[in-house]
């Protein structure tokens, strides 16, 4: 049975070749989440669609599916950012590759594409990429099912700001007993603070980086993330 989608938000996250003419687009929507559809023709010069599948520009987008890949009818502009440089353009080049390693395709993700929304306008608004990307992150976890714990330890307890945790990536925070050789070591304070997406110490600034980007490295089983080395030799976000 053929499907149809009509004025769906949405955002491309990556485009393919396909054949001479055509693409392959990946798309993270509103009520459908993450879906993979051909743009038949879209690379043809006179194409309506050939100007308007880009990233980081929200969508209104018509596609029908009677096989596994459907077919994209028309995309057209739903509003309008500033357009991301710089860093910023890196950050959400990163935030387009989590969703595209994490995100199951047909898995509806409502709240999570408010965020990412939100996000993009933040990055291209000048918001401090930091806390940006900690907060996607974050809610990434969320939705996956793998939220992390933050002012509980893995007891229950509440986390003290001045002592030391171990933080084991199945099990939440534990308080540090003794030298702990290779273990992800934080502060209370770090974990207190990005659950509170504060950023302005130094110190829990680079630690919940580090922490989250352990959690997140849980779950690629070992994907490397190229747009996160490309972020690492620009600067510490």
């Amino acid at each position: 049975m053929k499907k149809r989608a009509e004025h769906e938000p949405g955002y491309v996250l990556h485009t393919y070749p396909y054949k001479e003419t055509s693409l392959i687009v990946e798309l993270f929507t509103h009520r459908f989440g993450r879906v993979a559809l051909l743009a038949r023709g879209a690379r043809r010069p006179r194409s309506a669609m050939r100007g308007v599948l880009l990233s980081f520009h929200p969508l209104r987008l018509n596609w029908s599916v009677s096989t596994e890949l459907g077919n994209l009818i028309s995309a057209e502009w739903a509003g309008a950012l500033q357009p991301l440089a710089g860093q910023g353009l890196m950050c959400g080049f990163y935030l387009n590759e989590l969703l595209l390693r994490l995100l199951p395709r047909d898995d509806p993700h409502e709240a999570l594409f408010d965020v990412y929304a939100s996000a993009l306008k933040d990055l291209s608004e000048g918001t401090v990429h930091t806390a940006v990307l900690r907060g996607f992150e974050k809610r990434l976890l969320a939705e996956l099912g793998y939220a992390p714990l933050l002012e509980r330890d893995a007891a229950s307890r509440p986390i003290d700001p001045d002592a030391l945790y171990v933080y084991e990536p199945e099990r939440g925070p534990t308080p540090v007993n003794g030298a702990r050789t290779g273990a992800l070591v934080v502060h209370g304070r770090t974990l207190l603070d990005l659950a509170a997406d504060d950023y302005s110490s130094p110190e829990s600034r680079d630690e919940a980086r580090n922490l989250m980007r352990v959690l997140i490295g849980e779950r690629l089983h070992g994907q490397v993330l190229h747009t996160r080395t490309v972020l690492r030799e620009l600067s510490d976000l």
